[in-house]
């Protein structure tokens, strides 16, 4: 399953407006018509390069096209969080990692 991103977009909206298709928008930043798809569904982010060039195609700013939307709050109600195991009991000494080389030991 695809995870959504954090990222919203007017790509859609703007493409219309400007009168193109999918595949000529992606031809013209250099994308395929797959990858602009999903970008515009907000099913992958794209880089910030990418941003830059798709935001250039329509003569606009970055923040004209994409908005980020703040990470989702814990509510009060649920729980804490499960606390992680300490990797050693303090005062303890660890012992030095094996210097071995990968392959089989000849003898």
């Amino acid at each position: 399953m695809v995870k959504p991103t954090r990222v919203s977009n007017t790509i859609r909206l703007h493409r219309e407006q400007a009168g193109l298709t999918q595949a000529e928008l992606a031809r013209t930043v250099g994308v395929t018509r797959q990858t602009l798809i999903a970008i515009e569904q907000q099913k992958y982010s794209p880089t910030l390069e990418l941003a830059f060039q798709i935001a250039r195609a329509f003569g606009v700013g970055l923040d004209d096209i994409f908005t980020s939307s703040p990470p989702p709050r814990s509510s009060p109600d649920s729980p804490e969080p499960i606390p992680r195991p300490r990797s050693r009991t303090p005062g303890t000494k660890t012992r030095p990692r094996s210097r071995r080389t990968s392959g089989p030991t000849r003898r």
